[in-house]
């Protein structure tokens, strides 16, 4: 299945060019050919289903169409359509389109079938942005540690998540509304089916994600229909509570939470589409991929005429937070953490608000959060959201993997570029991607600092280790203790380098547990 072409191979690395030589796989949909670059093939830009366009619009993803010439593989497919946003810290590297449902592969070019390691990575973005083309996401520094690393996109926005009465009465048995985890769904059985053939083993996938990318694998981790497409995850800012309140159902409205069909039809009427028949649902798919969008980004995302991940009862049975404490998640390796500075939405309007969710125990988190008094309640708030939002989830998912018997793992990630210390107090949201991936080159340019290129090395032997052999300890790095609940033990990835350590924001966070188990 695999031919190296050796006799271009050899006279290309001597000279050093940038472009190389081809590896040619044959898939189950036809032979992809990549390009070989310092000891590293790339296929980029595999479709892995049909183009989610026309009648595919708002349907699980199809099979993709056969080809049978050999299919080059040397550049990304578009991201899926969005309205990109400014300043995003991955900034997309192509052109978003409808037409977006592709998978990339590095493989080491060295390789035997089947038998290497393999790292799935979901990107985050808020699922309304984000792609796999940001030259931070390259996953060749993970196939020359003899990883096989995936990235694909998924759908995002309203082609993500979109229910309206004229979808269900098309066909009512149909899996409708999630088709942004259906299309994950669809990448994992894509790895399964095909990644032995660029030497990775499908008994032992990895899959990883950061912000929305996280909260993904914990959805694939609790959802009903991914069970045994993967067998350790890595959880980066995902979460684990409700961290926005109750998810919206697909047909039925709550209190204050209109169904998600009803934002669909909120959605439809400002398009200037009426009715729930097959003449109103033909009209929505044919709508422009832009109107589709419609303004809809990480600026403006509690926007009525877009629903989010719902509740569908086939993909998504019940939040995460349900599914952790019912014990409904697969039983795997499992390592969760988040930043020192991550994200936290605060609408506290003085430092009473703030504490207000502690209940009893508000005297003791003001001193926890607050010992200085400050009266900076915006920032006691933002401090306090975090811990809300991203610290203690991580905790908690790690707690319950934990109480099952299985490896947790838990990381702080501390450390701030050399070039941004005076900018940032602490790690904001995403920051530690670069490093992970150890593309601070890509991210820093000539700012990069040497502790900078010494972080990268140690956080993707790490994450590498664990995706080897589900630990994460490697030779020439501190130990990275299991977390349980008695030691509260994490890996702290500090300016002076990674530290295993007590949790020092245990106090607090011991609060915040106390408060999400109260509501």
């Amino acid at each position: 299945m695999i031919r190296i072409h050796t006799a271009l191979l050899l006279p290309i690395i001597a000279c050093g060019l940038a472009a190389a030589a081809v590896d040619e796989v044959r898939i189950d949909s036809g032979s992809v050919k990549g390009v070989v670059y310092k000891g590293v093939v790339a296929f980029k830009g595999i479709p892995f289903a049909a183009p989610p366009t026309r009648q595919n619009r708002w349907r699980a993803p199809q099979p993709v169409a056969p080809w049978k010439d050999v299919r080059p593989a040397a550049e990304y497919g578009s991201d899926c359509m969005q309205l990109p946003f400014p300043g995003d810290a991955a900034p997309l590297g192509v052109k978003p389109a409808e037409d977006c449902l592709y998978m990339n592969v590095w493989a080491p070019v060295e390789r035997t079938s089947g038998e290497l390691p393999v790292m799935v990575w979901i990107y985050g973005g808020g699922f309304v942005n984000g792609g796999s083309s940001p030259a931070v996401y390259d996953g060749s520094h993970f196939a020359q540690r003899g990883i096989v690393f995936v990235s694909f996109n998924y759908r995002v926005g309203r082609f993500g998540f979109f229910a309206h009465p004229a979808l269900t009465k098309e066909d009512p048995n149909a899996l409708l509304g999630n088709y942004t985890f259906l299309d994950q769904i669809a990448a994992l059985k894509w790895v399964r089916s095909n990644i032995a053939r660029f030497g990775g083993d499908p008994r032992n996938v990895t899959l990883f994600g950061e912000s929305a990318g996280g909260a993904s694998v914990l959805t694939m981790m609790t959802s009903p229909l991914s069970r045994g497409l993967f067998h350790k995850a890595i959880i980066e800012s995902g979460g684990g509570r409700n961290l926005l309140g109750p998810m919206r159902r697909i047909h039925e409205s709550a209190p204050k939470l209109p169904s998600g069909e009803a934002a669909g039809i909120s959605f439809a009427e400002k398009a200037g589409i009426k009715g729930e028949d097959a003449a109103a649902l033909a009209a929505l798919r044919a709508l422009p991929a832009e109107r589709v969008v419609d303004g809809l980004n990480m600026a403006s995302m509690g926007n009525p005429t877009y629903s989010g991940p719902m509740l569908d009862g086939k993909i998504v049975v019940e939040s995460t937070e349900q599914s952790m404490l019912a014990g409904h998640f697969m039983k795997i390796p499992v390592i969760a953490g988040a930043n020192s500075s991550d994200i936290g939405f605060s609408f506290a309007k003085n430092m009473d608000e703030v504490f207000a969710g502690f209940g009893g125990n508000h005297e003791k988190a003001e001193a926890a959060y607050n010992p200085r008094k400050s009266t900076e309640f915006r920032k006691i708030g933002m401090l306090v959201a975090m811990d809300r939002m991203m610290i203690e989830p991580a905790r908690f998912v790690l707690r319950t993997v934990a109480a099952a018997g299985l490896p947790a793992y838990e990381y702080r990630f501390s450390y701030v570029a050399e070039s941004m210390r005076e900018r940032w107090q602490g790690a904001p949201h995403a920051t530690e991607i670069p490093f992970v991936f150890d593309t601070v080159a890509a991210r820093y340019g000539e700012n990069l600092g040497s502790q900078d290129e010494a972080t990268a090395k140690a956080a993707i032997a790490y994450w590498a280790a664990f995706a080897k052999t589900g630990n994460p300890d490697v030779e020439g790095h501190p130990h990275w203790p299991r977390h349980t609940a008695k030691d509260d033990e994490l890996l702290n990835f500090t300016m002076s380098g990674p530290v295993a350590e007590q949790d020092a924001w245990k106090e607090r966070l011991d609060l915040t547990e106390a408060a999400a188990q109260a509501h």
